[in-house]
């Protein structure tokens, strides 16, 4: 994934991966189950968290409820969700709480996205999420996978929420737009905090502010604190890094556990 909406999907088990020029890594040994056992609703543990489920809405990149998401909910392996409990005592000692915008997401979602990529002719929501991107070079840039981490429930898509002034922090940038803006060290270095202005990666001169880099940073370091790993081409996207099923894919849908 290089730019700034990169699914990160790993290769499918079926045929579609000789298509896409997916990685020739162990993707293959992942095994399926719908087993909802070890997860937990979100807000259950994190009773602080704002949910704005892009996928359950039609605010999102395809411009269309996702498939396999029943209720507007965030599911998470429990290991993880109470990690980010974790997180979630940290920045609201900082004046912000969570807001997430999705967290497990079923392979049967994953596989919507993969349609939704294959049909060149559907641009809905371009000029919202991939204004400076023909659709067509979405798999050859690595843009979309036909496998998610998300669907490991152990990752995560949120920002900050500001209490204070009651608006989502400035990060320069939306949820799930694609292309390089969407890095972490674009315009910085993510791994000092130092804020450069080089925009360079952007085709078309888009920037970040100073502050909306370090606000991004806020987000990033307090997963870090607390056992989450970056992704190099999302600033909101992050995985337990001991996350309990590393091996295993899951296809029950988003929805109220009880």
């Amino acid at each position: 994934m290089r730019p700034i909406y990169y699914f990160r999907l790993a290769a499918l088990w079926l045929g579609i991966c000789a298509v896409t020029a997916c990685n020739n890594n162990d993707e293959s040994r992942l095994l399926p189950t719908d087993d909802s056992s070890q997860f937990a609703n979100l807000t259950d543990v994190v009773p602080d968290a704002i949910l704005e489920i892009r996928y359950y809405g039609t605010y999102n990149f395809v411009g269309t409820r996702i498939d396999g998401y029943e209720q507007p909910t965030a599911l998470m392996t429990k290991v993880a969700a109470d990690s980010l409990r974790a997180v979630s005592d940290d920045v609201m000692a900082l004046g912000y709480r969570l807001k997430i915008y999705d967290a497990y997401r079923p392979q049967k979602g994953v596989d919507h996205f993969v349609r939704w990529a294959t049909n060149v002719a559907d641009t809905l929501m371009k000029q919202y999420f991939y204004p400076d991107l023909d659709k067509s070079v979405l798999f050859e840039q690595e843009y979309i996978y036909e496998r998610s981490g998300h669907t490991r429930g152990s990752t995560v898509d949120l920002t900050l929420f500001d209490m204070k002034t009651e608006k989502e922090l400035d990060m320069g940038g939306t949820f799930d737009w694609f292309g390089p803006e969407s890095h972490p060290d674009f315009c910085g270095n993510p791994e000092t905090g130092e804020y450069t202005g080089d925009n360079s990666k952007s085709p078309t001169g888009r920037s970040i502010t100073e502050q909306q880099f370090a606000n991004r940073m806020i987000l990033r370091q307090a997963m870090m604190r607390h056992g989450f790993k970056p992704l190099d081409s999302e600033w909101w996207h992050f995985t337990l890094k001991n996350e309990p099923f590393p091996d295993t894919y899951f296809t029950f849908p988003v929805k109220q556990l009880n």
